[in-house]
């Protein structure tokens, strides 16, 4: 899977792009129609306690999955998005299996 992240308005350490396509090699596990995922990674409202914003856009087989989350860390922003991109990766995959049965 090709892994694209972008950090807008500022520059994102190693740590924490190692941590999020750790985090998105783990999704590949559910899906192997997985071709590529964009990460943008944003901080918004600077006032605001959760301001740090991590948007997901994986392109499956035909139908791109797209997940938005905000927390007071990138990790924690992460961690969250993640949970909703698997939860539409496996729901996608139990329609194709349905189709096909």
């Amino acid at each position: 899977m090709k892994v694209d992240i972008q950090s807008i308005h500022f520059d994102a350490d190693k740590k924490l792009l190692a941590f999020i396509s750790e985090k998105l090699e783990k999704v590949n596990t559910f899906h192997t129609g997985i071709k590529s995922a964009d990460v943008y990674l944003r901080i918004e409202k600077d006032a605001e306690k959760e301001n740090k914003a991590v948007e997901v856009k994986l392109n499956m087989n035909g139908i791109d999955v797209f997940a938005k989350e905000h927390s007071s860390t990138f990790e924690a922003a992460t961690d969250l998005v993640l949970d909703k991109v698997v939860a539409q990766v496996k729901k996608h995959k139990e329609k194709l299996q349905a189709k096909s049965s």
